[in-house]
């Protein structure tokens, strides 16, 4: 089969919860297990860096793959889900997995995966770890999918694990709750390897430190030692960012990410890189601040506070919960505007009534949903989201709720496109 042929069988045969939800999800690693026994665990042949947590994974790990990419090392990256190409999760020095790569998997294993019948995101995470094998990585930055404990990824013995924070999310899956969901994600902690956290949570900072003292590791939480006493946007589009080690200046960082809750992902960045140091994984300065200068150039990365338009100015943001919308929300009151417009679409299998919650009721609200069967209903949405104060108008499509927007939007205005990473997907 080729390419399309091969891409539709996967996405055809397998459950992938992005799109279906519960029904890919399942409760154990044996499934995980079979298929890394049949690939003769690929994932041993080199370095890892596993990342789990409720925001901020996926920056970070593009960050680091950046950095790690300037300072000479050949560079795997693991991410899910995928913007608009599904090889975009599987990374090597910035470059996608080839498609005749993926062709050749499927063909090769095509007997396998019908045989044991693995859900998409195990297969992709067999596919990632026998593409970085077979190029010969020196390091992989692996990110977890939704939880820890149970994670495909899972299998990995890593040199370093990293936890970025706690929020609520997939609370169906992994406990409703910050303490339950904290359990998860320290699943990914192993014996003596050490931890970095990225940010404090005192109601569940006693988790991680217990599960690291029973595996006799050590743990570093990276906002106690590092952070950022503000930034500053350029005419480029760039942040430039004050940052303070243990209270010393350490300069200006410049990073080509505009989201303010890039400065949390930033500190965690540099202290994992600080840890890397001590085990031989040595980046300088100058590549540090190079590699966090082009992140978007060296790996790809999308959907984050991107800029899609001036007059009047478009942003997209693939913020999903809570606290990631909280952070956004935080930002574009700090924007100037003369009047707001969301285009707002959400998947059904979560309670959107906390994230409704943090939106603002000043906003004139496009309603619409993605084309997956995840998707909430557009016209669900508008009425939940008229018990919180915020009207608007149900679009048929999150690319004709963008034109509805810049038809009514003047050239003062923000436009701004989330509430899920399926319609931003939609409209890049």
């Amino acid at each position: 089969m080729n390419y399309t042929e091969a891409i539709s069988f996967l996405f055809s045969s397998l459950p992938m919860y992005q799109r279906v939800g519960k029904m890919a999800y399942k409760s154990n690693l044996k499934t995980t297990l079979d298929l890394d026994d049949y690939f003769d665990h690929p994932h041993t042949s080199f370095k890892t860096v596993h990342i789990a947590g409720t925001n901020g994974k996926g920056s970070i790990a593009h960050m680091l793959a950046a950095v790690l990419q300037v300072a000479g090392f050949k560079t795997g990256l693991y991410t899910s889900p995928h913007m608009k190409d599904f090889r975009e999760r599987i990374r090597v020095n910035g470059n996608m997995i080839p498609e005749k790569d993926v062709t050749g998997f499927v063909n090769d294993h095509k007997e396998i995966i019908l045989k044991i019948k693995p859900s998409f995101f195990e297969m992709t995470v067999a596919m990632a770890f026998d593409h970085f094998r077979r190029k010969e990585v020196d390091i992989a930055i692996i990110e977890t999918g939704m939880g820890g404990r149970l994670d495909s990824t899972n299998i990995l013995v890593p040199i370093l694990s990293v936890i970025t924070n706690i929020g609520m999310d997939h609370s169906q899956f992994l406990g409703d709750t910050l303490y339950q969901i904290a359990v998860e994600k320290a699943g990914i902690i192993k014996e003596g390897i050490p931890l970095v956290v990225g940010q404090k949570q005192d109601e569940i900072s006693i988790v991680f430190d217990q599960k690291v003292k029973e595996l006799n590791g050590s743990i570093y939480y990276a906002d106690q030692e590092y952070n950022v006493e503000y930034s500053l946007g350029s005419a480029e589009n760039r942040q430039i960012m004050q940052v303070y080690k243990k209270g010393q200046p350490m300069g200006s960082f410049e990073i080509d990410l505009m989201g303010l809750y890039q400065q949390k992902n930033v500190v965690t960045v540099l202290k994992v890189i600080d840890i890397l140091a001590g085990m031989g994984v040595l980046v300088s300065e100058l590549q540090l601040r190079k590699g966090l200068s082009d992140i978007v150039g060296l790996t790809g990365l999308r959907g984050r506070w991107e800029i899609l338009g001036q007059n009047p100015l478009v942003i997209c943001d693939t913020a999903h919960n809570p606290e990631g919308m909280n952070e956004v929300v935080r930002q574009i009151r700090q924007m100037p505007w003369k009047k707001l417009h969301i285009v707002l679409g959400l998947v059904d299998d979560k309670d959107p009534r906390k994230l409704l919650a943090e939106l603002p009721m000043e906003a004139d609200y496009y309603f619409v949903q993605s084309s997956i069967p995840r998707a909430m209903d557009r016209e669900k949405l508008a009425k939940e989201a008229l018990k919180f104060g915020l009207y608007g108008q149900i679009c048929p499509s999150p690319e004709r709720g963008i034109q509805i927007a810049r038809i009514n939007a003047e050239s003062e205005d923000l436009i701004f496109i989330g509430g899920s990473i399926f319609v931003v997907a939609e409209i890049l």
